[in-house]
């Protein structure tokens, strides 16, 4: 009966209210992200801080506080592997950072409640509230301000539409160009199109230009008979 002689009642009830407090501080993190509509939101957000408060809460009984500290490393990569999953990456964006930055926080505020840190818990608890709410609007607003392509960095691409038979010589006289503009090219990807045509697509190694040499240099592209278009645009980095 191994079960009675091990069994402690007092600190049956300190992991009573560790794991009380880190359901009630992981369900608050994620009825935020469950109200947003994102990828880990409630259960997810209670199962990472209650699994987080066990692996430590069991580590400190069984071997005290060195040992705690040890399985909360461990805790911390784990959760690195598990955010890596709601991560997405759709062409140029990634989606899912703050999701996968606010489970870690949901394992930090678990840590500390199986760690009986219950009011350092619940101040982690409000600083992530505070931290996916109150900043939401400053970020939104961030988002929409005009974008200064000589200060920001940003990724920097010319698009041109030729004819399969010229792309060869039209890919060479891009580059040509903008490597004369001083703009060296980073890489080169081409995508056929409709009507026996090939997009050619040269990203810039500079993270800032001036958008009258690279409208002169598109200007000059459109001179010739076999390029049917020349754009450019750009987006940020992160």
């Amino acid at each position: 009966m191994k079960f009675v002689q091990a069994f402690d009642l007092m600190q049956f009830v300190d992991t009573i209210i560790s794991f009380t407090a880190a359901f009630i501080f992981g369900a608050m993190i994620g009825a935020e992200r469950q109200y947003r509509q994102r990828t880990a939101g409630l259960r997810t957000n209670v199962l990472v801080a209650l699994g987080a408060a066990a692996f430590v809460d069991l580590a400190q009984r069984i071997a005290g506080t060195t040992e705690a500290v040890r399985v909360i490393s461990y805790v911390v990569s784990g959760i690195g592997f598990l955010g890596a999953g709601v991560i997405m990456k759709e062409g140029m964006n990634v989606r899912g950072l703050n999701t996968a930055a606010t489970l870690w926080c949901s394992a930090a505020v678990g840590a500390c409640t199986g760690t009986d840190m219950l009011a350092e818990g619940a101040l982690l608890t409000v600083f992530v509230l505070v931290g996916n709410t109150l900043l939401h609007p400053l970020a939104h607003w961030i988002d929409r301000a005009p974008l200064d392509d000589k200060s920001a960095e940003a990724i920097f691409e010319v698009k041109l539409l030729t004819t399969a038979d010229a792309l060869p010589s039209v890919r060479d006289m891009l580059v040509e160009r903008l490597e004369a503009a001083k703009y060296p090219v980073g890489d080169v990807e081409t995508v056929d199109r409709a009507g026996h045509t090939v997009e050619i697509t040269a990203t810039l190694v500079s993270s800032s230009v001036e958008a009258k040499e690279i409208d002169a240099v598109a200007a000059d592209l459109e001179k010739i008979d076999d390029v049917l278009y020349v754009t450019w645009d750009s987006s940020t980095k992160d």
